[in-house]
């Protein structure tokens, strides 16, 4: 079946089945490969992209959900003025060790502060709970969020 998706503010439109998940309709079938595949149940964040919005997990969400709504991935977020400040506090942090994870946490990272924009840490561990780091950057993230969002870092 044909879905008109609006991806990264264009509309692009993959041919598959209804409950193809929204992350291989992107990657593979629309070759924007910036959310990754973690473990396939929606439990380890590495493929989070935003539906109008919201932060989703793309591995256990059926492109048929998806219907009209708008889908940002990371790389659209820059377009995004939050987005763009995590991205660059991301860099001044030097945050990605290995790299992998970094999409699904930059992309609940900017969910977090465009719904908090002076959030307390706890409100950044209920955020980013749900996103998993193997190497273990949870610090670097914490401080570019703080960054990002105006607050003192502490060293």
């Amino acid at each position: 079946m044909a879905y008109k998706l609006n991806v990264n503010g264009k509309v692009l439109t993959a041919d598959v089945d209804p409950d193809t998940p929204l992350l291989w309709t992107l990657r593979d079938t629309l070759g924007i490969t910036g959310p990754k595949f973690g473990c396939g149940v929606g439990q380890c964040g590495a493929c989070t992209v935003h539906i109008d919005g919201q932060p989703v997990r793309s591995c256990s969400t059926p492109v048929s959900a998806v219907g009209e709504k708008k889908v940002t991935t990371i790389e659209g977020v820059g377009a995004d003025p939050v987005g763009r400040k995590l991205q660059a506090a991301w860099a001044e942090f030097d945050v990605a060790q290995c790299g992998y994870c970094q999409p699904g946490q930059i992309m609940s990272a900017t969910a977090l502060l465009k719904a908090k924009p002076r959030p307390t840490d706890a409100d950044i561990d209920a955020a980013m709970s749900g996103n998993i780091c193997r190497c273990a950057t949870y610090n670097r993230i914490r401080a570019a969020i703080k960054r990002a969002s105006g607050q003192p870092v502490e060293a």
